[in-house]
């Protein structure tokens, strides 16, 4: 009724609160449930909104009767009121009435659905009895139906909110809306780091994440502004947890006792629980908390047997590792040998399907006949014109050429249920970020691989000056780039994984696998220096080096001609400028002892201090 009050107050009457000229703005007389003390109050705010209306039928006339008479200013029989002095005495007042219709709206935003709680709970804690008791006594009340809304929420997975009251809404945050734009991409220069370059490396500050690196966004989160003050945001956030989770099993399509089975047949005594709440006089807390937590126990411990034994997680996050962050390598091995001739040219809209045969056909020679795995497995390849996108995807691999297919690469997984409440889209995205760049380390690493064969078959014939740069140089970059790699695959992901596996193991709270999960997969993108702008950047030109040499050198048998010789000499002093680079980075970066992960990767290509009696720079 609240909302019908304030539409009377400003002029719109209805059923409720009725109008007559003669008495004004009253209240209906048929209405059983109001007291007559209610009724009282309220026919003396009614009192404002006849005087409001009166006031508002009086400019809108005469205004509007004066702009009648300023087209008709020549009829000589012209009655009532006018004149510009009547228009200004109307104006005046329709401005006065201004604070009155703010004061309307800022009701109407501050009452609004459970803010009725809050605003009801500030004014309950006054030092004078009768209205704390006749407060408490309201909110009481009030409380009636949010706990009516959090039953159906948290024991039905229903969210019965028409209005937009409760603070568990469907569709994502807004809070993300508001985040900052990327910076704009810095020069880091080749010569060496400037003082702003030294001091983003000293504060660490990572990249902005991407939509593809966002967080995942919910069928449903919290509308914290219609969030009572009393209550924390912690419980709110169990509360959000306990409903999608039992929403979820609402919708799938399995028997209905499985929907059930998720809060292991205990609705009867969770409502009876809720009930009693509602019975209190006072709101409590703690036993608002308590209740709250044993639900949320019963459906986190439900869903960690439903996770890790019945769907088998640790099975699934096997296949994760070894598809996506690359650990069948002998698979992606034979990939790259048969997909090199097909993913060097820019992608058509045949190249999806030749690279998905060349991947069973890499599956097949590595003996990996799974049937039941391999057809929920699918590369993808982005071309321009592909669903109707005009350009191709941002280019979040090693920096090389963008037309390529390698650039255009990902990798999708199927997932089974209910493992898609832990592999969201977005989560399975950010796996795709780390397996182009894994993919693309693995390129070169093969590729510097093959140049070494050639070396091997060239060494008896006569060499050169230049065939000595050249050799030396794929030397300093195999040594960069296979430290690069050990660090990744030893340092990195299989400590992590490690780490996760112990973490689930010793646990039976499906949000703390949850978390565990988002904390391995975010130490992968910043170990990995994905967010790290500088580091990132420097290493990507460094791989694009060092394809770019591969590139050359397989090209003929034949000694250098002098514009290949030109070639390799801009390739030796670009990659002693990047080395220098990056060796500068990571130990400005070590002596001010704020990044193991930096410092580890440190001590795998100085392990012998050869970099450092080379001056921090490979390839001389």
């Amino acid at each position: 009724m609240i909302h019908e009050l304030l539409l009377a107050l400003s002029g719109y009457p209805g059923t409720i609160f009725t109008w007559n000229k003669r008495t004004g703005l009253q209240v209906s007389q048929d209405l059983p449930f109001l007291h007559p003390s209610e009724t009282s109050v309220l026919n003396r705010l009614c009192k404002l909104g006849s005087d409001y209306i009166r006031f508002t039928e009086f400019t809108e006339q005469h205004i509007g009767h004066v702009h009648q008479q300023e087209h008709h200013a020549n009829q000589p029989n012209q009655t009532g009121l006018h004149g510009i002095y009547l228009r200004a005495f109307c104006t005046g007042l329709d401005s006065t009435l201004q604070p009155y219709r703010q004061t309307l709206l800022d009701l109407e935003q501050e009452i609004h659905g459970c803010q009725i709680l809050e605003t009801v709970y500030k004014h309950s804690c006054g030092g004078l009895p009768p209205v704390r008791m006749a407060l408490e006594k309201i909110l009481a009340v009030c409380h009636g139906v949010m706990y009516k809304q959090l039953a159906a929420w948290m024991l039905h997975g229903l969210l019965l909110d028409k209005s937009e009251e409760f603070f568990v809404k469907q569709g994502p945050s807004a809070g993300g809306a508001a985040a900052n734009q990327e910076e704009e991409e810095e020069d880091l220069g080749l010569g060496g780091l400037s003082g702003k370059q030294l001091r983003e490396l000293q504060d660490l500050r990572l990249i902005e994440e991407e939509n593809m690196l966002a967080p995942s966004l919910q069928q449903f989160s919290l509308r914290t502004e219609m969030l009572p003050s009393y209550i924390p945001i912690r419980v709110a956030e169990k509360i959000l947890f306990v409903g999608e989770s039992v929403q979820m099993f609402e919708n799938h399509n399995h028997s209905p006792s499985i929907a059930g089975s998720i809060l292991k047949h205990q609705e009867d005594t969770f409502a009876a629980g809720l009930h009693k709440l509602k019975q209190q006089s006072l709101f409590s807390l703690v036993d608002f908390e308590n209740l709250i937590d044993r639900i949320r126990s019963t459906v986190a411990e439900h869903l960690w047997t439903l996770m890790v034994e019945e769907s088998d997680l640790l099975e699934q996050l096997k296949i994760i590792k070894d598809f996506y962050l690359l650990g069948r390598g002998e698979l992606y091995q034979v990939f790259i040998d048969l997909a090199q001739h097909m993913l060097k040219m820019p992608p058509t809209a045949v190249t999806e399907h030749d690279v998905n045969v060349a991947f069973q056909q890499a599956a097949h020679k590595v003996l990996l006949d799974d049937d039941n795995l391999l057809p929920l497995l699918h590369l993808t390849v982005d071309y321009q014109g592909k669903d109707g996108k005009a350009t191709p995807p941002q280019d979040t691999s090693p920096r090389e050429a963008p037309p390529t297919g390698w650039a255009a690469l990902g990798l999708i997984y199927r997932v089974q249920w209910p493992l898609h409440i832990l592999f969201t889209p977005a989560v399975l995205e950010k796996y795709n970020v780390v397996f182009r760049y894994l993919l693309s380390l693995r390129r070169v690493q093969s590729q510097l691989q093959h140049c070494w064969a050639l070396q091997m078959q060239r060494k008896h014939l006569h060499s050169s000056q230049t065939d000595a740069v050249k050799w030396r140089l794929r030397n300093h970059m195999a040594f960069l780039i296979d430290n690069l790699q050990y660090y990744l695959q030893v340092d990195v992901l299989e400590s992590q994984f490690s780490q996760l596996l112990q973490h689930i193991n010793s646990t039976r709270d499906f949000e703390s696998i949850r978390l565990a999960h988002d904390h391995f997969l975010s130490n992968l993108l910043a170990q990995s220096f994905i967010l790290l702008k500088p580091v990132f950047h420097c290493l990507n030109e460094i791989l694009e080096l060092c394809h770019n040499f591969c590139s050359l050198v397989s090209q003929t048998v034949a000694p250098l001609d002098e514009r290949g010789t030109a070639q390799l000499d801009i390739l030796v002093k670009g990659f002693r400028r990047q080395s220098s680079l990056l060796f500068k980075i990571l130990s400005s970066v070590r002596n001010h002892q704020i990044n193991s992960d930096l410092a580890q990767l440190l001590l795998r290509l100085d392990y012998n201090k050869y970099y450092t009696q080379a001056g921090g720079t490979l390839g001389r």
